[in-house]
């Protein structure tokens, strides 16, 4: 009796260090796919950026740029930069209006991360509805918050106003910075992966693909061989108990670790596993949007530059009009989830055109036309 105790603490400690090794798995394949895009479409990015002359450009500048090298936070900065150095236009308020949109076009771009990470999970399909539900509603409430709000930025500047407003009075603040306790561990590694093919940064990617799907496919395994139902409790009772919860939850995490990319692709395997569940995961989905927001902002704060803090409080404050619009409505982007993640159960090729069409054949086409 005593033997078989032992013997089984041995095999969920080696269950749990599994577990810890397929999340460090994960977390570096999510930063190895950002670092390798970044390499090959950092420069690409800048120069399509210089093409926006009106706000629909910008919108689809946005997305297609922020697609390409899967960071919001890299566009921001690049849209600081253009700005400081007066790309867009000689007129600050000009400047301001063009980039906003391409600060919301960045939001809908920066989801496409958690939806390639769903994707893992094609192969199983109740796996697999369960972890496209929980990426596509992250899409979902930025497209709709992009449907209402653009509309009324282009009529009323409803952003640009008390953004700019805003800025004068942070502007002298001076600024702060969050550690990144995850940089120390994966950008090393992941840095170390791309010098050993200096002039290919693809193959990073091919390597971020493989250890993904690696990961993501023991993943599972391991969390319902832990007790399912017990870290669903937990999970349930404590971590995601409220709304509110949730929502600080998804705040505080992503400003910790400065990337939305990787809180919100976090909770896909977790969906997967049924351990969690869209009306959970949604609000912490929607804090990541606000997490992601404050780095850039307090980083601006440092520069003492009026144009990039109105920018940084820009993303700000369309993630928070967002949330007080279809938090309340929640229902809305959770059904639209359910269905679409229904459907592609049936019919696995959707989500994949899905990805080609919003977040890169699409902009890239709409970018030749209006260019």
């Amino acid at each position: 009796m005593v033997k078989r105790t032992v013997s089984n603490r041995f095999h969920t400690l080696l269950k749990v260090l599994a577990l810890l090794g397929l999340i460090y798995l994960f977390l570096l394949s999510i930063t190895l796919i950002g670092s390798s895009f970044k390499a090959m479409g950092k420069e690409t990015a800048q120069t399509i950026m210089q093409m926006v002359s009106n706000p629909v450009m910008g919108l689809v500048v946005g997305i297609f740029t922020t697609s390409l090298v899967q960071s919001s936070s890299l566009t921001t900065s690049l849209v600081v930069s253009m700005i400081a150095g007066g790309v867009f236009s000689t007129d600050p308020d000009v400047s301001i209006r063009l980039a906003i949109p391409i600060i919301m076009g960045a939001n809908i771009g920066t989801s496409v991360t958690n939806l390639i990470v769903s994707i893992g999970h094609i192969r199983r399909s109740d796996e697999f509805e369960r972890a496209l539900g929980a990426s596509i509603v992250h899409d979902f409430f930025n497209v709709l918050s992009v449907l209402v709000i653009f509309p009324l930025q282009l009529m009323f500047n409803v952003i640009g106003i008390p953004a700019r407003a805003a800025s004068g009075l942070f502007v002298n603040l001076g600024g702060l910075k969050f550690i990144n306790p995850l940089n120390a561990i994966l950008n090393p590694v992941a840095k170390a992966v791309l010098q050993l093919f200096p002039n290919h940064p693809w193959i990073g990617v091919l390597i971020a693909f493989f250890l993904l799907f690696f990961a993501l496919r023991y993943l599972v395994v391991v969390m319902k061989s832990l007790v399912l139902k017990k870290i669903e409790a937990f999970f349930d009772q404590y971590i995601f108990k409220t709304t509110f919860r949730a929502l600080m939850l998804g705040i505080l995490f992503t400003a910790l670790v400065q990337s939305s990319s990787i809180t919100t692709s976090l909770v896909v395997p977790l969906a997967a596993a049924g351990v969690l569940n869209l009306k959970k995961i949604f609000p912490y989905d929607l804090g990541a949007n606000i997490g992601t927001t404050i780095t850039a902002f307090l980083a601006s704060l440092a520069t003492s530059n009026a144009d990039a803090v109105t920018i940084a409080f820009s993303h700000f404050l369309f993630n928070v009009i967002g949330i007080i619009i279809w938090l309340p409505l929640k229902q809305v982007p959770i059904t639209m989830a359910k269905t679409f993640a229904h459907w592609s159960v049936q019919r696995r090729w959707i989500p994949i055109v899905y990805i080609l069409l919003l977040f890169f054949i699409i902009p890239w086409l709409l970018i030749f036309i209006m260019r």
